[in-house]
């Protein structure tokens, strides 16, 4: 007994090597926990405290202390509630957008003259200037001068719609532009995960007497299934985030405000009324929601996401 008693109180000592290795470790992960700390984890608690006062950024935010109002008073907000709305509805682009991805790459995968040329031309949206590419796409919508309606009136004599005028069409007009825009960076990514499936899965199902559809169904997308896991999450995220295209192809969010997303009102609360502590709370609660969004694909995605292990 004695003994053991002696054993459980050595404790361990290390040698100086060891030492200073664990102090080089510590070194290499305090870089990001400080990043983390000063980049993530401070805005958040400052964002949420923000949201409890009235603030307006010009008196101190604890003097303005409200409480949950802002919260009462940001579920009672139909204008919270139609961005919120709209938000989503150009989420039906992420899809949209997934299966060009795949079409495009697939077809890019194969041995083609000037398929670096395409692959480039694709992908130079993805790495524009936002805004440059957004006031681009606003003349092309233009309902006067545009390149869309020119090309409508010359096709079927008829002049083209407003499409950034129309509450349901100036949707669809950015939906489109959307998914122009990211469509390059799925290209890219389909593209790299197809290069990856080895050749000899294909040979063996031609063998087994697999046409192209039975190849595509049981090899090509279950092995695609974790870059389709890795789109679907960064473009939820992104496609909650929504703004310059707002702020740049539209007037004051669009015909009876149809185009504003919840971070343009945000950014409308904060930047333009003053309402700081108010928006604080629009940017908590959709920080929420995106929190939640990517925990439910975390959970879920064992059921559809597959390796070549």
């Amino acid at each position: 007994m004695n003994l053991n008693n002696k054993a459980k109180k050595t404790k361990y000592k290390m040698s100086p090597i060891a030492k200073k290795e664990e102090r080089i470790a510590w070194l290499f992960i305090a870089a990001p926990i400080i990043g983390f700390l000063l980049f993530m984890a401070y805005p958040i608690v400052y964002a949420f405290i923000a949201s409890l006062t009235k603030w307006t950024g010009t008196r101190s935010m604890l003097d303005t202390f409200c409480g949950f109002d802002n919260y009462v008073r940001l579920f009672s907000d139909a204008k919270f509630w139609k961005t919120l709305r709209t938000t989503t509805i150009y989420l039906i682009g992420i899809p949209i957008g997934m299966i060009l991805g795949i079409v495009l790459a697939m077809g890019m995968n194969r041995k083609i003259p000037g398929v670096r040329v395409l692959r480039t031309m694709y992908y130079v949206p993805v790495i524009s200037s936002l805004v440059a590419v957004s006031i681009l796409w606003a003349w092309v919508y233009n309902y006067d001068y545009g390149l869309l309606n020119m090309i409508i009136k010359f096709l079927t004599g008829k002049h083209g719609p407003n499409w950034l005028g129309d509450e349901t069409l100036i949707k669809v007009s950015m939906i489109i532009f959307m998914v122009w825009r990211g469509l390059g960076n799925s290209i890219i990514l389909y593209l790299a995960g197809l290069q990856n499936i080895p050749r000899s899965y294909y040979e063996a199902a031609l063998v087994d007497g697999a046409n192209g559809w039975q190849k595509f169904r049981n090899i090509t997308l279950p092995l695609l299934s974790p870059v389709t896991f890795y789109i679907l999450i960064t473009s939820l995220i992104g496609g909650f985030q929504v703004f310059v295209e707002v702020q740049v192809m539209t007037l004051n969010g669009g015909i009876g405000y149809s185009a504003a997303t919840i971070v343009y009102y945000m950014y409308q609360k904060a930047f333009e009324g003053f309402q700081l502590g108010y928006a604080s709370s629009i940017a908590v609660i959709l920080a929420i929601i995106i929190f939640i969004i990517t925990i439910v694909n975390f959970t879920f995605q064992d059921k559809w996401v597959k390796t070549m292990d």
